[in-house]
């Protein structure tokens, strides 16, 4: 693989040429960051421009296209001359003078001549990369073309030969006069986000880990695995499951959220879990024959103060008052102070929940005080919350005692 592009006067920009660069490492970056490109080329004399997918092995771009579209079938005769552009928008440049606004961004211009792939195994290989190009990790948890798609699907490929970068990073450029001029001026920058993924109606497996937001640390969302109890992060496949194990109206007495009369409004309250930027949701299962059993979160979640809450539990009637219910706080406790580091770990409960005020204090938090008209119920009444508290220091000597009475067969 080269390591810098030879400059041609294809690829010699007529403006600002500082801005190029020929590193193929700032080419691929560019080319393997973005998901779209546009192949530009023509036809009986008129310029035409599509956009694509694409995906880069190596030295190499591969286009996907349709068997029947002008460019797939004029480069199955000696290839077709094309030029492929990509563009990544990193931020907006508002100078105080209009003529010095400006963007920043990243693109890259490939020319070349683009012929179409018929080797079974390039093509194979060019297809996984398109689709793992989507999401990493996707050509292994998908179903591969049949013959018939591979019959209406063509893929083309342009070897990276006659090719540039070009970048433009940075604040504003404001000539010296105009600055004193009263107009604000900066960089707005600009940033594609994953959103949180949306299953289709009738998908009954939980979202993949290649698709799930990459939170790390305290955001993360570990799986822990006891005796007991595996807790796992909460997936809107866990809809009928969940649902089956909470429907007992004694569950919701409690909770800041009404007992959903379907599947379809657990789901609801799954996903209001799944969007809460300051909540990270668990599903509980049996370890050994994968029942779900309940729910529990983290939230009030902030790494600056090393403090984190547990709460949110949603435990199916049988299980409560057993080893399920202290083995899941143990777990979710172990990996608060032993792996993030927590200094204080909090939990918060309705004034009226005796069951839950007593099942905390066992754990050995401490009752701290109360909260007065924190949170609306679903029937519009607000409650005062009673506040517990575990500190570092007294994590050992709690995590001895669970640990021991866990062993010990306690319920």
């Amino acid at each position: 693989m080269v390591e810098t592009y030879p400059k041609t006067a294809r690829t010699t920009p007529r403006r600002l040429g500082e801005r190029a660069s020929y590193d193929a490492d700032v080419v691929h970056a560019v080319l393997d960051e973005a998901y779209v490109c546009h192949l530009g080329f023509v036809v009986d004399g008129e310029p035409r421009v599509l956009p694509t997918l694409h995906a880069r092995v190596g030295d190499t771009i591969y286009l996907h296209g349709s068997t029947g579209s002008r460019p797939l079938l004029a480069a199955r005769d000696g290839g077709l001359p094309v030029c492929v552009t990509v563009t990544l928008l990193d931020g907006l440049v508002l100078a105080r003078s209009q003529f010095h606004h400006s963007a920043n961004y990243r693109s890259v211009v490939a020319h070349g001549t683009a012929r179409l792939v018929t080797d079974p195994r390039e093509r194979d290989t060019a297809f996984a990369a398109l689709v793992d190009k989507v999401a990493p990790g996707r050509a292994a948890d998908s179903r591969p073309p049949n013959a018939k798609e591979l019959a209406q699907t063509a893929v083309l490929a342009l070897p990276l030969r006659e090719v540039s970068a070009k970048v433009r990073t940075g604040g504003v450029s404001d000539d010296a006069p105009d600055l004193d001029l009263p107009h604000w001026a900066g960089v707005v920058p600009l940033k594609l986000v994953a959103g949180t993924p949306e299953p289709a109606p009738d998908v009954r497996v939980p979202v993949p880990a290649y698709l799930r937001p990459a939170a790390t640390g305290w955001h993360g969302a570990p799986t822990l695995r006891g005796r007991h109890v595996l807790i796992e992060p909460l997936d809107q496949a866990h809809a009928p499951g969940l649902f089956a194990a909470l429907d007992d109206a004694e569950v919701w007495t409690h909770l800041t959220v009404a007992r959903p009369g379907s599947v379809a409004q657990m789901s609801s309250i799954i996903d209001a879990a799944l969007k809460d930027p300051g909540r990270t949701p668990f599903v509980q299962r049996d370890p050994d024959t994968g029942e779900i059993l309940g729910s529990t979160s983290y939230y009030a979640i902030d790494e600056a103060r090393r403090s984190i809450a547990i709460g949110h539990t949603m435990l199916g009637r049988p299980h409560w008052r057993t080893a399920i219910n202290t083995e899941s706080k143990l777990l979710l406790m172990a990996h608060a102070f032993d792996t993030l580091g927590a200094v204080r770990l909090e939990w918060h409960t309705d004034i009226r929940n005796e069951r839950s005020q007593q099942a905390i204090a066992r754990l050995g938090a401490e009752r701290e005080g109360v909260l007065r008209a924190h949170r609306q119920r679903p029937d519009g009444s607000w409650r005062d919350t009673v506040c517990f508290s575990m500190l570092a220091g007294e994590w050992p000597a709690a995590r001895d005692r669970l640990t021991a009475a866990l062993q010990a067969g306690a319920r």
